[in-house]
């Protein structure tokens, strides 16, 4: 995840050395320029039903003071792809001068893209970058990074034997990268490991009734990988719980669980002994770098590959985008009480 202690006041600069590949900026005429910097931002989420993104929704308002940036209320899409487009298609008839949007679908967001491109509306991508189409930039942590934490955690842990990832929505590339990087490295390096697979597409109810069927057919399950522990270990742990197969770390029967977020549930399942480790994801710094693109897409200014000063590294992806690439640490019992994570401090 990150090292999330925010800090007050003005955003911290990228790094300004043109032509040196260090995520630097420059002016240049897009669209949102017009717009000087000014004019109120739009921001959409992908959901509520989460606590991961129910902490980003805290955030907005929070680092959009910091930005000096000026939001309208945020709306949610519902986990539904057609709703975002029209959320969008809406935000865009508000004559909101920029766009801050989590995107469902890495291939329908194209559509909204597009009606922002035609309106010269700069757009910056949360979480979930788009298979095509133009943004000013996309904040998002390394994802394939999240599948192969997991993986060695599970594989020096249990060595050999069956392990479950309850997968996310394969629609999303964020999704397609957890559980290609997950699989890919159990091959390589622990092959007497034996990968199940569970597609929940980011839905609790899909997790549960996955689980419990994996569950039936292999009691001997060693360990689970949930990619979103937002959406899936209240489930996860209901469908062990009801079996009587939910015990702590240390027993001999312990089930190993890997999860992805940082929420402060997931943490205090940690104390508890009840999953193993998590890779935080930055819920603040998705929601303060995700303004700090977007202001600096509506003053004009572009941005390069190359480090940042926020422990980050901006990079090109093959479809040509630019993605800030935010830092996602791995939380175990031995760092779960470190202050400077976000699940630690949030509405606190």
């Amino acid at each position: 995840m990150i090292r999330s202690k925010i800090m007050a006041g003005a955003a911290v600069a990228l790094s300004a050395v043109l032509l040196a590949g260090c995520g630097s900026t420059k002016d240049t005429g897009g669209g949102g320029k017009a717009a000087g910097g000014s004019g109120k931002v739009g921001v959409g989420l992908p959901l509520l039903t989460s606590p991961f993104w129910q902490s980003y929704n805290a955030y907005v308002p929070q680092m959009a003071r910091q930005q000096g940036v000026e939001t309208l209320p945020t709306v949610n899409s519902n986990s539904d792809p057609t709703q975002q487009i029209t959320d969008i298609n809406n935000l865009l008839n508000q004559n909101v001068k920029g766009l801050v949007v989590a995107p469902l679908d890495s291939a329908a967001i194209v559509a909204g893209l597009n009606q922002a491109e035609r309106k010269g509306v700069p757009v910056v991508a949360v979480d979930v970058a788009p298979d095509k189409g133009k943004v000013a930039m996309v904040v998002r942590a390394n994802n394939v990074a999240y599948g192969e934490k997991a993986c060695k955690y599970l594989g020096d842990t249990v060595k050999s034997g069956k392990v479950v990832q309850i997968q996310g929505d394969l629609a999303s590339v964020n999704g397609r990268d957890r559980s290609q990087a997950f699989s890919d490295c159990m091959k390589k390096n622990y092959p007497q490991v034996k990968v199940l697979e569970i597609p929940a597409e980011w839905k609790s109810e899909k997790a549960a009734s996955g689980l419990d069927a994996v569950l039936n057919g292999n009691p001997d399950l060693k360990g689970v990988y949930m990619q979103a522990g937002g959406v899936y270990l209240a489930p996860t742990l209901q469908a062990l719980r009801s079996k009587g197969m939910l015990h702590p770390a240390g027993d001999p029967k312990h089930i190993a669980i890997v999860s992805n977020d940082g929420i402060p549930q997931e943490f205090d399942a940690i104390r508890k002994g009840e999953i193993d480790a998590t890779v935080s994801q930055p819920a603040d710094a998705y929601a303060k770098w995700g303004l700090y693109y977007i202001k600096a897409a509506m003053e004009g200014k572009t941005f390069q590959p190359g480090r940042t000063d926020h422990d980050s590294e901006i990079v090109k992806l093959p479809n040509g985008l630019l993605e800030d690439q935010l830092p996602a640490p791995l939380v175990t019992k031995a760092n779960v009480d470190d202050k400077s994570l976000w699940g630690n401090t949030v509405g606190k």
